[in-house]
């Protein structure tokens, strides 16, 4: 490994005590003959850790310092609190980004242009507003995976005279099962969003009966007619609108998410 001349590591850790930055890969990973035969050196490190209080949390200007000595031209590093967990995230990587997988974004996403990437998850204690998912398209244009966990309602709902459209060119799964009823509405409506066609939807029954009022709103309905299969929750009590609402889709029930 002394003569390695190129280096792909794409690690995540969870649940950790130590942070996963450039120091520790040195003192473990890479030894200092192959840190000086290294001619690239390619990356993704996530790391989470447990922390009570934010302020322990070192920031990404010293985290990306433990890089100096690796050869990379640009790292791009994000760190997270979240106070409900009482959990910090890291991620840490070279850029560009070539990997298929992009995980846990949070409103801290620094942006930029990832060709590469097909399926993102995003995460996070705080609210996403319409301006964070049309960062999100266009940082990710060929995405076609797209998860979102948050539980807090936006609080900007802009009227819809101001919103740009956004367009899903290339998505064909949308999870948005453990969300507030306002992410709901950011990809149905037809005033925020446009799907792409064939897409699969995951999506417990009862939110989506609130967020389409009972399967008779309006500017929901186009975004609906573009599913090609709905997964809801098994003994979901469906109401008899819901095969209107999507008349191309196939509903299967799951037993989970």
């Amino acid at each position: 490994m002394s003569y390695l001349e190129r280096l792909d590591l794409y690690i995540q850790f969870g649940n950790n005590t130590t942070i996963i930055d450039g120091n520790y890969l040195k003192r473990k990973i890479i030894n200092a003959n192959t840190l000086r035969n290294l001619q690239e050196f390619r990356f993704s490190i996530t790391s989470r850790i447990s922390s009570p209080v934010q302020l322990n949390l070192p920031s990404t200007k010293d985290i990306e310092q433990t890089f100096t000595h690796f050869k990379s031209k640009n790292i791009i590093s994000c760190v997270d609190y979240f106070p409900e967990r009482k959990e910090g995230q890291y991620h840490i990587y070279s850029y560009p980004y070539e990997t298929k997988y992009y995980n846990d974004i949070t409103n801290k996403f620094p942006g930029g242009i990832y060709e590469y990437v097909r399926e993102v998850s995003l995460f996070d204690e705080k609210p996403f507003e319409h301006e964070f998912f049309l960062q999100i398209q266009k940082s990710f244009p060929f995405m076609e995976i797209l998860s979102v966990k948050n539980k807090k309602a936006q609080n900007h709902k802009e009227s819809n005279e101001n919103l740009s459209l956004i367009q899903y060119s290339f998505l064909r799964e949308l999870h948005i099962y453990n969300v507030h009823d306002d992410y709901i509405e950011e990809f149905l409506s037809d005033k925020k969003t446009s799907l792409s066609r064939n897409v699969n939807l995951n999506i417990k029954y009862e939110s989506l009966e609130r967020v389409t009022n009972n399967f008779t709103r309006e500017d929901t309905r186009i975004n609906c007619r573009k599913v090609d299969k709905l997964y809801v929750c098994k003994g979901s009590k469906r109401c008899n609108f819901l095969e209107e609402y999507f008349p191309s889709a196939k509903i299967i029930e799951r037993s989970r998410f």
